[in-house]
């Protein structure tokens, strides 16, 4: 089988793993070009995010990284406290790390941008959301005896855990 794929061919899907669809400002469709290319250690996703929306609340990964890369269009990303003006071209660098990594990428032009994202697949992952004091820990963790992965995913905030012993006798 060969791992090409050209982007004009790419199906877009949606978001498997939200609870509903998102509010106003968001409006993006991805297609997950790493599966249909058989890809292990890395995701490829081709986003393409309509005029004056965003893909993604902003946000940031403390175990994996993430490199966009501009393929259409004009917008703006926010990094950290940042904003940056982005264009086709451009190559936008997101290490793992803490709210200074924190990425959001809104199109400000009146025609789709679309981006290539390319991101490590370390799994399970955390991710923070700044703006609204969330955390989400996901990813696949092995079932054992031959089963298929289980899909986990948590939403919290700090400070709303519970304590290690509570529920236990």
């Amino acid at each position: 089988m060969p791992r090409i794929i050209n982007l004009s061919d790419v199906s877009f899907e949606p978001e498997d793993d939200l609870d509903r669809a998102a509010p106003e400002g968001y409006a993006a469709r991805f297609a997950a070009v790493g599966a249909q290319l058989g890809a292990r250690m890395l995701g490829y996703s081709l986003i393409e995010i309509e005029p004056g929306c965003r893909a993604s609340p902003l946000h940031n990964h403390r175990c994996n990284e993430e490199m966009f890369l501009i393929l259409e269009g004009t917008g703006v990303v926010r990094i950290g406290s940042g904003r940056h003006a982005i264009r086709a071209g451009d190559i936008i660098a997101c290490p793992p790390g803490g709210p200074e990594t924190a990425h959001q990428i809104e199109n400000t032009a009146d025609r789709p941008l679309r981006y290539l994202a390319i991101s490590t697949m370390v799994e399970p992952d955390v991710i923070d959301y700044p703006d609204s004091g969330k955390f989400l820990v996901k990813g696949r963790l092995p079932a054992g005896d031959g089963a298929q992965n289980e899909i986990f995913r948590f939403i919290g905030r700090q400070g709303t855990s519970l304590d290690y012993w509570d529920g236990e006798e």
